[in-house]
């Protein structure tokens, strides 16, 4: 398959505006939100599509890359610049961005093996590398 990352994220994102924010394929009936974050180092605006779970009114994501041995690119420009847009369903969040840890990181990753049990899998190649765990907390408008 020829499909750049950044062609394949545009078909998601295509898909997900056209339906509401509902995707088929591989993402059919996972929860999945738009990501709008800064580059770090570019100061470009990014947008990713990631499956994410609810809890308590925030949104959580999983740095995950698959199960691959380094985080995601999209993982440092959050530390960087932790202020993000989110894009639910047909609705649009400005949110802040962090990393949970401890007891709550493990809470919140073991629920979303539950859920999508891939996860246990990327957990498992990953190798060393423990997956961050990014809460997003949505801000009230100003």
């Amino acid at each position: 398959m020829s499909t750049s990352p950044a062609d394949f994220n545009t078909k998601i994102i295509e898909e997900f505006h056209s339906n509401e924010g509902r995707v088929g394929g591989m993402f059919e009936g996972m929860p999945l939100l738009l990501l709008h974050h800064t580059g770090a180092k570019s100061g470009k605006s990014r947008i990713n599509p990631l499956a994410y779970q609810g809890d308590d009114g925030r949104y959580v994501i999983f740095a995950s890359k698959a199960g691959a041995p380094t985080n995601p690119d999209w993982y440092y420009n959050l530390k960087a610049q932790p202020n993000v847009k989110i894009e639910v369903g047909t609705d649009t969040i400005d949110a802040v961005a962090s990393e949970a840890s401890g007891e709550e990181r493990e809470r919140l990753y073991q629920t979303q093996v539950e859920r999508v049990p891939q996860f246990a899998e990327y957990e498992k190649t990953a190798g060393e590398r423990v997956i961050p765990v990014i809460v997003l907390t949505p801000t009230a408008a100003g």
